[in-house]
């Protein structure tokens, strides 16, 4: 039989939960009249979900406090100063067609590029290029390979459409190389080369450049060096918090085996893959665990071949935002552990190597809430903040981009006195709608990825403390 799992509950019991929110945060209405319209929404969507859930029907009065608290969002998000510039590019997006036709394309201009540059590679490599037989040839698809990279690093892809032209001009081409010919013929038709050229057209358009502009104070652009150095510089924010919960868990190891008086009866993992033997649905579930806290099942055989229980499953997040856009991935990623066999034996791969897991630990971890919290931690060095984000990011761009919204923001943008009862039409998808649905539950889901994160220094100091509490009692005992 496996050690008696006390210790490490009391430890989960025990450890600060800086991030909690209040169970009872949106049943008060004084609360909904006196904070910013993002938190009045997440208040009166979670009073919305919580009376469904009941059974009943949302109240006109509750529709009509959403319809004043998205008004107030929408108002707040267009303004000059201080607004969501990325909300008033959608906004732009949607009353101007040359930014939407601009916008499509950019959508698709990465995958046009890609295309260009292996049709201009296919046709003059440089190896081509040596192998050409006479030198016009070899000039040609210089010529070409050269414009092509020009228009790939400064955005010139009409430089490129001149050059193939150019080149198609040669007199008796055709006869002197049918296939260079072809080629060129087939470039210069490609709806790719067309799409890019039309984008660069586009773009010193006044509307254009200020919907460029708008994205640009929102942040970096995919693709740009800036937001490439952002990306890996989230990357090495996530490494380290990762490093971090590590560290917190080894320290949590040391501390159980001491109290089961078993030195290897615990140990720690990391970046721990699911094998394909496990049945169940793989996609979009978490498949790799980025901490694992493991029990020896046979704690003092301290056999080779030895068997592991998942204990605790520990995932690093540099943000509660990051988390929250996380946690259906980890809900499907535990439920797909919870399909493991009870008498199989999986192995997974982890940094430290190998390891055989018990599939009877892996179904104990089941889908069910009320267990998660002596299963799975989010461990997060962010602040504590005083005033909680009530509405995550996702939830209030599905609500700004409701095409409603859009509409009353239009309306706002032309100095037209806008409509709040337009909104009801957002009220009614989000009551009826499916799609819906991850807004809904979207107050719940935040209360429940904060009732399941931890700072790592609280982790630490919470061990501290038992092992302080342990070595007082030691020592307090009979000789």
């Amino acid at each position: 039989m496996s050690s008696p799992a006390l210790p490490l509950e009391n430890i989960l019991r025990d450890v600060p939960r800086r991030y909690r929110l209040a169970h009872d945060a949106a049943d008060s209405q004084q609360q909904i009249r006196h904070v910013n319209p993002a938190t009045a929404l997440a208040l009166v969507i979670e009073q919305a979900r919580e009376a469904m859930a009941h059974g009943a029907a949302p109240d006109a009065p509750l529709k009509q406090r959403f319809i004043g608290a998205l008004a107030a969002m929408i108002t707040e998000a267009m303004h000059a100063d201080s607004g969501d510039r990325a909300f008033q590019a959608l906004v732009l997006r949607h009353r101007a067609p040359v930014v939407r036709e601009f916008a499509s394309l950019s959508a698709q201009a990465d995958q046009d590029r890609r295309q260009i540059h292996a049709a201009v590679n296919a046709i003059a490599h440089p190896a081509k290029q040596q192998r050409a037989p006479q030198a016009w040839q070899r000039e040609a698809l210089a010529q070409l390979h050269a414009s092509a990279s020009f228009a790939h690093h400064r955005a010139h892809y009409a430089g490129l459409r001149d050059t193939v032209r150019t080149l198609l001009a040669v007199p008796d081409l055709a006869a002197k190389d049918a296939d260079f010919e072809h080629a060129l013929a087939d470039l210069l038709d490609s709806p790719a080369l067309a799409r890019l050229c039309r984008l660069e057209a586009l773009a010193p358009d006044p509307l254009v450049q200020q919907y460029v502009s708008l994205l640009d104070a929102y942040g970096p652009r995919p693709g740009t060096p800036a937001a490439v150095a952002q990306g890996r510089a989230s990357q090495q924010r996530g490494a380290a918090v990762e490093a971090l919960a590590v560290q917190a868990l080894e320290a949590l190891a040391q501390w159980l085996n001491a109290a089961h008086e078993a030195p290897q009866a615990y140990r720690v993992v990391s970046s721990m893959r699911v094998p394909s033997s496990i049945p169940g649905k793989h996609e979009r579930a978490k498949t790799e665990w980025d901490v694992v806290l493991l029990e020896r099942l046979h704690a003092k055989a301290l056999d080779t071949a030895a068997i592991w229980n998942v204990r605790l499953l520990v995932e690093a997040k540099a943000s509660v935002e990051s988390a929250t856009t996380d946690l259906p991935r980890l809900m499907r990623g535990l439920r797909l552990l919870a399909h493991a066999e009870d008498n199989v034996v999986y192995t997974f791969e982890t940094q430290q190597g190998p390891v055989r897991l018990n599939g009877a630990s892996l179904r104990a971890l089941g889908s069910e809430e009320s267990g998660w919290i002596n299963a799975v931690l989010y461990c997060c060095d962010a602040p504590a903040e005083n005033a909680p984000r009530m509405l995550n990011a996702a939830s209030r761009m599905q609500l700004l981009s409701a095409q409603p919204s859009v509409e009353f923001a239009s309306a706002l943008w032309d100095g037209r006195i806008a409509d709040p009862q337009l909104l009801g039409a957002v009220w009614q998808e989000l009551t009826q709608s499916p799609r819906w649905h991850g807004v809904l539950e979207q107050y719940a889901t935040l209360r429940l990825v904060r009732e399941l994160m931890v700072h790592p220094e609280d982790m630490m100091a919470t061990i501290r403390d038992a092992m302080g509490c342990r070595q007082c009692a030691t020592n307090e005992r009979p000789g």
